[in-house]
Order: structure tokens, then C-alpha cells, then sequence
């Protein structure tokens, strides 16, 4: 395969047509040159086409295939991609139509490539995740069906547990695919922050007194009233619940969650005065089934920042983490302001 930095002949030109125009002139220009000299030496008249067409066929050839190279290429290519392979790309170097056609075509089975990678390695998380608490399952009733383990409350509580886990993973993996595939539209209405955010915490009461003792301590809500958003409330509530449902489980058991309107969006902002997340991990933590090495024991599934981060995509927001002074992460989410913009 060639190089991408091989050049074909007439690559430098930016139009197909020109490059047609071209090979016609040259074609042409031989042949009338191929008569002048025929007839000088008395070659005869009919062997004069001849002559002239085998030496522009040798001459138009190569730059004739190099208009069209890209386009086998291509063809090649497509042919490989409807048969699941992704490995063959396309070289792009001329400045024609053409060479454009080619780059966005190497664009785009780029992108495809990765979606496959990311389908595949979806696949192989999901099966991990749910290999563990089937196997838990399996052996547990396994023992109860032979009499090692008896069959009381709390074999039945304890699997109750692992049947819950692996409901949320497939609710979780669900929910995932439908945000990404754009089959959850957004229901757009008019959202009353602070009682939004008071609903999203409320059940986390139980994990952040087993934690600190004092509520008001471990858990804080800044939110001023009468702050609204346009937004998918279901949505919006997933976000804030999940993001501080991480805060409270890895940040220390304390948490804090804060709103403001800021230059035409409103900001929300969860900090936990737990060990942080490393610089370098920070955008890992927002893709699927990633988790940090000292998180991988305090269970989850490792797929509730990756579907806060395309609930805020959706609302057309960003969401970013930074350190907590003294200690701890800063999660920020900016979501843009509709009802203020369109006024």
C-alpha cells in the first residue's frame, strides 16, 4: 500500500474537470505530434493513429488512474466494511473532488470502526458484569438444593441483593443504549431546582448517617429558591441522583449540592470531600464500566457518569471535574439556559 504521503500525478490539481481537460489536451497534443512527425519521416498515414494512440494510452494512462485510484479504493473498502472489516483505509492526496470524497469517506469509516470497538467492548463489560452475580446465584442455590447451605431469610435476602445488582445493570445498560442510539427524546418543561435536587438526595439519607452522624453535615444543599430550568426533569433528576450518589459513596460520605444561573446557563456543581480522582483519570471515569482501582470494591456498575454525560450532552451542556479545595472532586455541569436565551 501506498503511503500517504505518495503523490499521484495531477494531485495538486483541485478539480476533476480540469484534470479531464488535461488528459484530453495531452491526448490530443500527441497525436497531433505524432502526425507532424509521421509526416516528416514518411511514416504511413495509417499507421500514424496507431502510433498515436499506443503512446497516449502510455502517457494519459497513469494520470487517468490517478483520478480514479481513490474511487477503487473506496469501492474496496465498502466491500470490506459491509463484511464487519474496518482495516483497510483510504488514501487520500489529491485536492479534487475526489480527494475530498475520499477524506470524508476515511472520516467516516474511522468512526465506524471505533463504534464497532466500543459495540464490542460493550458486549464484553456487560458479559463480565453479569458473569459474577449469576455465578454468585448459581453456586448459592446450588448449596440450597444440596443441603450445604439452609434455605432462611437471609439466603433469600442475600440473593435478593445480587438479583437487584444485576436489575440496575440491565436497567443501567438499557437506559445507556436508548440515550445513545437517540430513542429518549427529551421532554422538555420547566424545572424547580431546589425541589428537584431535595428529591434526588432524599434517598441518600441512610448511606451519609452511616457515614457522618450529623445529616446537615454530611450531606448540604445550596440550591436558591425560585431557581428554574428547562430541562427533562426524569432526566435531570438522574444526573443530579447519580452524581451524588457517587459523592457520597467515594467522596468521604460528605456531599454538597449547588446551582446557580451563570452567563446564560445554569451551573450545577456536587463536591465530596473524599480522596479526588487523578488528573489523568478524569475523563476515563465518564466512559462505560470504567472505575477507579480504589472504587472496583465499593460495588456499582461503573456506567452512572457515562449516562449523566449523555444526559447533559442531550441538553446541549458540558460537564466537567476538578479538584475540591481542600479535598475531595468537583463535579460541574453547565446546561445552557433556554428560557432566559429565547427571550
Amino acid at each position: 500500500m501506498r503511503p500517504l504521503s505518495y503523490m499521484r500525478p495531477l494531485d495538486r490539481i483541485g478539480s476533476v474537470k480540469v484534470k479531464l481537460v488535461v488528459v484530453i489536451v495531452a491526448a490530443v497534443a500527441i497525436s497531433a505530434l505524432v502526425s507532424s512527425i509521421g509526416w516528416r519521416t514518411g511514416i504511413a498515414v495509417w499507421m500514424r493513429p496507431l502510433i498515436a494512440v499506443g503512446i497516449s494510452l502510455l502517457l494519459v494512462y497513469p494520470f487517468s488512474r490517478g483520478i480514479t485510484s481513490p474511487l477503487r479504493q473506496m469501492a474496496r473498502a465498502a466491500a470490506a466494511m459491509g463484511r464487519g472489516d474496518f482495516s483497510h483505509p483510504v488514501t487520500a492526496t489529491s485536492r479534487d473532488e475526489v480527494g475530498e470524497l475520499a477524506r470524508t469517506f476515511e472520516q467516516m469509516r474511522g468512526q465506524l470502526a471505533e463504534n464497532e470497538r466500543l459495540r464490542r467492548a460493550l458486549i464484553a463489560d456487560v458479559s463480565h458484569e453479569l458473569r459474577t452475580p449469576l455465578a454468585v446465584l448459581r453456586a448459592r442455590f446450588e448449596n440450597i438444593e444440596d443441603g450445604v447451605e439452609p434455605n432462611d431469610p437471609a439466603a433469600i435476602s442475600s440473593s435478593l441483593v445480587e438479583i437487584e445488582r444485576l436489575g440496575l445493570l440491565v436497567e443501567r445498560v438499557l437506559d445507556l443504549s436508548r440515550l445513545e442510539s437517540g430513542a429518549s427524546p427529551l421532554h422538555l418543561e420547566t424545572v424547580d431546582l431546589a425541589t428537584l435536587v431535595r428529591e434526588a438526595t432524599s434517598d441518600l439519607a441512610p448511606l451519609v448517617s452511616d457515614a457522618t452522624p450529623d445529616l446537615s453535615d454530611g450531606l448540604a444543599i445550596e440550591v436558591p429558591a425560585g431557581l428554574t430550568l428547562v430541562a427533562d426533569r426524569t432526566r435531570l433528576h438522574q444526573v443530579v441522583r447519580n452524581l451524588a450518589d457517587n459523592a457520597v459513596r467515594h467522596g468521604g460520605g460528605r456531599c454538597c449540592v449547588s446551582a446557580a444561573a451563570r452567563d446564560g446557563s445554569v451551573v450545577l456543581t456536587v463536591t465530596d470531600t473524599g480522596p479526588g480522582i487523578p488528573e489523568s483519570e478524569r475523563e476515563r471515569v465518564l466512559e462505560r464500566f470504567f472505575r477507579l482501582d480504589g472504587a472496583r470494591g465499593a460495588g456499582g456498575s461503573g456506567l452512572g457518569l457515562a449516562i449523566v454525560t449523555e444526559i447533559v450532552e442531550l441538553h446541549s451542556g458540558t460537564i466537567r471535574i476538578t479538584d475540591h479545595d481542600p479535598s475531595g472532586c468537583r463535579v460541574t455541569v453547565s446546561i445552557p439556559d433556554q428560557e432566559h436565551s429565547t427571550t
